[in-house]
């Protein structure tokens, strides 16, 4: 049996042996950095890193008193959150070298609970939609999603085993379910967000990529301030809601059918499964979750919109004047119908532990044109709820597919129990 290498072992498993003394930060952060000059001329992971500051964080881990699990780490972190010794240029031209005098908070309390920060990892521009350059690691001729494209990709490829990214749409579930790593959306504001570029001040939500569900409660406990998770036994029966949501109608049929299948595994793991149909307001979700974010993301750009509109993509602008077009009467009306949909939603989750449906349309799209459709994360990104993406799904020509398991709001805890034991019941 091939050994693993360092870089290549789960956030958890390093922990242990960064304790015990079976190894030191310095070789975990000169794995990964090997890693990423074997790979990411391909990949493109990496907006900016800087080996020889890697490693002389990492030193400074190894001379110092352990400060808890995530000591000695690396993480990557989404080039839209400040970091006071990095570049922050948020993929626009506009701020290229930009540099901050902080961190964003998450940041700082992952470098106070002991991390190495790795570096930037790439985005979309101001993480809404112009396509990142980076590819996915399974296939490079297939996008890894966005817009927290870099951290999906960096953390698959074995470059960093834990990431930071942010979701606005569907920008962490997505590109976990492309590139077949675990990603969780917490609820909203969960996770603080000073510090991070500002997009849609009611969808925003930072939350993190990591390799298994383990590894994503390790790195949520220092940020949000859990004292640990304790898993759910295996005897335990969950109540799983099969959904029937109004982002259906853009699945691809084999998408429905794998996540058919994996219900009526669960079935037979200990697992009450029921289906559950939302309609009425939740028909409406989608449109009310657009309009909040056209609405909102022209307002908190207009300094970028106002002062420098040459160095704004066309795909920018176009969305841009899609939010012009939307009026106050419009937004309220919007957040109406969302506001309705929290209220059913907390009916739903009084017989069910957590509902389920894909984490994606289908697999991940050829090229990098177009990062995929986020049809099945938005309504609930604009609903706060919490979201895990388990990678236990193959779409039809072999690419990773994701397994959304949603929970009721701020049952963050539970819900990443509850998406644990899913996991483990379908190995």
């Amino acid at each position: 049996m091939k050994r693993q290498k360092l870089n290549e072992l789960s956030a958890t498993v390093l922990s242990a042996m960064l304790e015990s003394g079976d190894c030191t930060a310095v070789q975990v952060a000169q794995a990964c950095l090997e890693r990423v000059q074997a790979r990411d001329a391909d990949v493109k992971a990496w907006a900016y890193i800087d080996p020889d500051a890697v490693l002389e964080q990492a030193r400074v881990r190894d001379r110092e008193a352990r400060r808890g699990p995530l000591h000695g780490i690396p993480v990557g972190v989404k080039d839209i959150m400040h970091t006071f010794d990095m570049p922050t240029e948020y993929a626009s031209p506009i701020y290229r070298g930009n540099r901050t005098r902080e961190d964003a908070a998450c940041v700082a309390m992952l470098r106070d609970a002991g991390c190495v920060i790795m570096g930037k990892t790439e985005t979309m521009e101001f993480a809404v939609y112009n396509p990142a350059r980076t590819h996915n690691p399974h296939n490079l001729a297939h996008t890894p999603g966005g817009s927290s494209s870099g951290s999906a990709a960096a953390t698959a490829d074995f470059m960093v085993p834990l990431a930071l990214g942010t979701q606005t749409g569907g920008s962490i579930i997505r590109p976990a379910s492309y590139c077949g790593v675990v990603g969780y959306k917490p609820s909203y504001r969960l996770i603080n967000r000073a510090g991070v570029k500002a997009v849609s001040d009611s969808l925003d939500t930072v939350g993190v990529l990591a390799r298994t569900v383990g590894d994503a409660a390790l790195i949520a406990s220092a940020l949000i301030g859990w004292k640990g998770v304790d898993l759910y036994s295996d005897s335990d029966q969950l109540r799983i809601g099969l959904c029937r949501s109004p982002a259906g109608k853009f699945a691809e049929a084999a998408t429905l059918a794998a996540v058919e299948e994996t219900a009526a595994r669960l079935g037979n793991a200990r697992c009450s499964i029921r289906e559950v149909v939302l309609s009425g307001p939740f028909d409406r979700a989608l449109d009310a979750q657009a309009s909040v974010n056209l609405y909102e993301a022209r307002r908190s750009l207009s300094f970028e919109r106002i002062n420098h509109p040459a160095q704004i993509s066309k795909v920018l602008t176009a969305r841009f004047e899609q939010g012009e077009k939307i009026r106050l009467y419009d937004y309220l009306a919007a957040q109406a119908v969302l506001s309705e949909c929290r209220e059913r939603l907390a009916e739903v989750f009084e017989a069910v532990d957590v509902l389920i449906e894909p984490s994606s349309t289908g697999e991940a799209p050829r090229g990098l044109e177009n990062p995929g459709d986020s049809a099945f994360n938005r309504m609930w990104t604009a609903l706060h709820v919490p979201c895990v993406s388990l990678p236990v799904l193959r779409g039809p020509s072999g690419l990773p597919l994701g397994l959304q398991v949603i929970g009721p709001i701020n049952s963050d805890k539970i819900t990443v129990q509850v998406a644990d034991q899913i996991a483990m019941r379908l190995q």
